[in-house]
């Protein structure tokens, strides 16, 4: 096996896969990309089981061939090799190690037979449909940041992604929760993705997708059965196992009736919670609200370092309800604000129920907070 690989386009071919490969490397193949060379193209792959990530680069081959390396070792080396060189791969035999040269620098890795790199298959998608990349990136940025991470709890570790409504009302949906708070984002539904399952998305499988729509503008290929899902984006083949569970029916969460409504800039929201809450080193951090007309005034105190408060006024706040307090944490209450592209419009019923969130100029999204004792 000998070829060449462009750096740059070797090390930005390494970065959309190399997050897959098992780090805890309790089984040794899984910590390796399988490189295969048919004297066209260079394909690398890596799989930790869950998930499979296949990607095509051009690459010149004397003799193609193929191997698997410590993916994690590959990525820094071609990291850290300077400018856009070329680097030679060359193996003699299928259990020699394999030779890495690039200018002045040459180093060998050791290598994992070929036939221990375990094959993810797909298996039959019924369900395809197209995405633009911007649409899909939109539906994971609004919503990620809600996935619950509790093993116990499984069924809410990704996001929930189905249809909703019926004919012409219609829409695709992304949604997450953790439980404390959700976060809802609709989108158009796309030719062919009217009968789709509703499928949970895992999170590590949202993380490694969400680095391929950095970069790439384009539509994305999507198909899916009730138990695997497949997107294809550009060069890429992502291939994932899907959680096998149900989601909870969370439209019985999303208050409808919540009459008190608060409108404030999102800036001058995020950076008021961010200089209240720095008073405590809580995990929890909660922080008071007081509502009064056109007045908001946020307060945190910790037994520690004292107490903190702001006040903003009608240059930054629209309310004309009863006057009232409720406490969130913060970091929950900016990880919403975070999404707000402008003005945020919180709809209150009282000190002890779900706050829904809006972002006037993005209705598509919809996101509840639950409160908590302060």
């Amino acid at each position: 096996m000998k070829f060449k690989a462009d750096r740059a386009t070797l090390q930005r071919a390494l970065a959309h896969i190399h997050g897959v490969a098992e780090k805890r490397n309790t089984i040794p193949i899984l910590a390796n990309v399988f490189l295969a060379h048919d004297g066209r193209a260079l394909q690398l792959t890596a799989t930790d089981m869950e998930i499979a990530v296949v990607e095509e680069i051009p690459s010149e081959a004397e003799q193609a061939g193929r191997t698997t390396v410590p993916a994690a070792v590959l990525f820094e080396i071609v990291r850290k090799l300077p400018g856009d060189v070329s680097i030679e791969f060359e193996q003699v035999d299928g259990e020699a190690p394999l030779k890495l040269r690039a200018g002045n620098y040459e180093t060998s890795l050791n290598v994992l037979p070929v036939d221990d790199f375990p094959a993810m298959v797909a298996g039959e998608l019924p369900h395809s449909f197209q995405l633009p990349a911007n649409v899909l990136r939109s539906l994971i940025d609004r919503t990620k940041f809600a996935m619950s991470n509790e093993e116990t709890r499984y069924y809410l570790n990704g996001i929930y992604l189905h249809v909703a409504g019926e004919g012409a009302e219609q829409r695709l949906r992304a949604v997450a929760t953790d439980g404390h708070r959700l976060a809802r984002v609709e989108a158009d539904v796309p030719p062919g993705a009217e009968d789709m399952p509703g499928v949970i998305i895992p999170r590590k499988t949202v993380a490694e997708l969400r680095k391929l729509l950095d970069e790439d503008n384009v539509p994305v290929e999507i198909s899916l059965s009730e138990t695997r899902i497949q997107f294809r984006v550009g060069s890429v083949l992502l291939t994932s196992k899907l959680v096998d569970g149900t989601f909870p029916e969370y439209e019985r969460v999303i208050p409808r009736n919540n009459g008190r409504i608060m409108r404030i800039a999102k800036q001058d929201m995020a950076a008021a919670v961010g200089r209240v809450a720095a008073i405590s080193q809580e995990r929890s951090r909660p922080v008071k609200l007081a509502l009064a007309n056109n007045h908001l005034t946020l307060s945190a105190n910790s037994p520690d370092q004292g107490v903190a408060q702001e006040e903003l006024g009608e240059n930054s706040v629209s309310y004309d309800g009863e006057p009232m307090e409720i406490g969130f944490q913060a970091r929950y209450l900016t990880d919403i604000t975070d999404q707000i592209e402008a003005e945020a419009e919180f709809a209150f019923a009282d000190s002890a129920a779900p706050t829904l969130i809006h972002d006037t100029q993005a209705p598509a999204a919809v996101y509840v907070l639950m409160p908590i004792r302060v």
